[in-house]
């Protein structure tokens, strides 16, 4: 039996061992633009379990365990991930109710619960993720307790399934595939499982420092972007990096290839599985190491860079990172006071940079939740926005589709007035959705149309690759600017204004008559306006230009098309 004192040690062990590993699941997220990585996102979810559990005594029975850990990630859910971990482990309280301790069979329970609320909160569940992975390891755990009721057993079949499951995630999606990725959703998932497995099996809780493999890796990263105090100290000049697609007919050892590489070169980092063989090393001859990879099969990706041309630069950006870090303290998140409900309807919205927030305000926020594409509220936070805001019925405006299944965790939390998600997916949808808002209309017909507007709007956004990448049919490069028309990758261009006309010609038609530009951090005022000129040019005369400095991070252009 699995006592309350052993589930709170699996959380926090399993917590400590995806906080280990995060970075390496941000780096299996194929979309190259920022975003809000799933490590992260999942880390942050599971952490907050692990903090409130740290306060609670072990005498406690696993069912308040299990429920105070699932009230806590709830609440601290980040991105979709992380919400579907929430739900995966509010399921699993949900099975251990009134439990003093845990059986095979309970455990079995608990975990078919999970998977099955963690499948209704998503509209199209897709397999080969997060979801695939959880369900194939209820599904194994059921097989385990057909042959034994000791819960160990149980979990350690779960984990094996979990394992599985994601070896699989590629040929379930195609897109992962091509990368030579597995789910980071479900490699997150794994890692957690894993961390519980070593408490109910040993009792020993997993640390979160960092592994061996990190560490080179975070050598090797503070190589390729500090790139050294002294050039006289950087002993080799090429950074060279590349995965190969392992051969089949090839029966040669990756060792091998890392003993080769330690001799022409340092910071050597060679990982490898059944399909790829990644590689990181410093060199002066960078052939070499890519002639050594092509014994084992093809080359998928390659990248070589000069690390003592890269030292000015890098100096000069730390140093102005060095003098910004002591002139600019960091801002402190302003405590919100709840607010009783008195009047009929309020909005809250979620944005990040001060015109933007300026903006929401202006129509009629009466809270703006500083966040979006790389910085993801909790639920935590969009409820105490809520609360904060003197209303019996509030609208919320994600504004993000990695926001919405956050937004949509609060509507059971807020017990004192009604919550209405607007599923706005991006900030012109959101503006289209306030800008309908209709204070002589009711609730109904205020949705209805809000709705509505947020529909009839296209978005393009102008942002930078986050990684190299190969995504829809385009090979992107570290640094080059990015045009998305609504969620589309369409063009890579090399500056933000062009890639701004560009996307927003194409979005344009006969028919529109609107069309706001919104920019950011890294945008000029006489960069917005040539954008503006520009697109004045190409246009026809009736098109209504709006320039609006929203002062928004990632995003160099968000532009409304209406």
């Amino acid at each position: 039996m699995i006592s309350g004192s052993q589930l709170k040690n699996a959380i926090l062990s399993g917590s400590n061992n995806i906080a280990k590993y995060k970075k390496q699941i941000n780096e299996l997220n194929i979309f190259p633009v920022p975003d809000g990585d799933t490590g992260t996102n999942m880390s942050m979810t599971i952490g907050a379990a692990a903090q409130a559990l740290q306060k609670e005594e072990d005498t406690l029975p696993a069912s308040q365990m299990a429920k105070k850990a699932a009230s806590s990630m709830l609440r601290g859910a980040r991105g979709n991930s992380g919400v579907i971990l929430s739900l995966l482990f509010r399921g699993i309280s949900k099975g251990l109710e009134e439990k003093e301790e845990i059986s095979g069979e309970d455990l079995v329970a608990a975990l078919e619960l999970g998977v099955e609320e963690a499948y209704k909160a998503v509209m199209k569940p897709t397999e080969g993720t997060i979801l695939t992975v959880a369900r194939v390891a209820s599904e194994r755990a059921r097989e385990a307790l057909e042959l034994g009721s000791d819960p160990v057993q149980v979990w350690d079949a779960a984990c094996m399934g979990a394992q599985d499951a994601l070896e699989e995630t590629p040929e379930l999606l195609p897109v992962l595939k091509k990368a030579g990725v597995v789910d980071a959703g479900g490699q997150g998932l794994c890692l957690i499982f894993e961390g519980m497995l070593s408490v109910f099996r040993s009792g020993i809780v997993l640390e979160a420092g960092l592994s061996e493999e990190e560490k080179a890796q975070e050598t090797a990263e503070f190589f390729r972007n500090v790139a050294a105090e002294f050039d006289s100290e950087i002993t080799f000049t090429y950074c060279t990096e590349f995965v190969v697609g392992r051969d089949p007919d090839v029966q040669k050892d990756p060792l091998d290839l890392r003993l080769f590489l330690e001799t022409i070169g340092d910071c050597v980092v060679v990982v490898d599985d059944e399909e790829i063989i990644k590689v990181h090393v410093h060199t002066e001859s960078p052939g070499d190491a890519l002639q050594a990879g092509l014994q084992y099969g093809q080359l998928l990706t390659v990248k070589v860079e000069n690390m003592k041309e890269q030292h000015r630069k890098a100096a000069e950006e730390n140093q102005v990172q060095k003098a910004a870090a002591v002139e600019e303290p960091q801002p402190q998140k302003t405590a919100l006071e709840r607010q009783e409900p008195t009047e009929e309807m309020g909005f809250i919205s979620v944005a990040a940079g001060e015109g933007l927030k300026s903006l929401f305000m202006d129509l009629g926020c009466a809270n703006v939740v500083s966040g979006g594409q790389t910085m993801n509220p909790s639920t935590e936070d969009l409820l105490e926005a809520i609360l904060a805001t003197p209303a019996k019925k509030v609208f919320v405006l994600p504004n993000n589709k990695n926001i919405l299944m956050a937004a949509e965790q609060t509507v059971p939390l807020a017990t004192d007035r009604e919550v209405i998600v607007i599923p706005t997916r991006t900030i012109p949808q959101g503006l289209s959705a306030m800008l309908a808002f209709d204070p002589d209309a009711d609730l109904e017909q205020n949705r209805e149309a809000m709705l509505e507007a947020a529909g009839n709007v296209d978005t393009g956004l102008v942002t930078f690759a986050a990684r190299d990448s190969e995504f829809g049919g385009h090979t992107i490069h570290q640094g080059d600017i990015l045009g998305l028309k609504n969620g589309k990758l369409d063009y890579i261009e090399k500056d933000p204004v062009t890639a701004c006309v560009r996307v927003t010609r194409s979005l344009s038609s006969k028919h529109t008559s609107f069309i706001t530009l919104i920019y950011g951090e890294g945008v000029t005022q006489e960069q917005a306006e040539e954008a503006k000129r520009r697109l004045e040019d190409r246009l026809h005369a009736d098109v209504e230009i709006t320039l609006v400095d929203g002062g928004q991070p990632v995003y160099y252009f968000i532009i409304s098309v209406e």
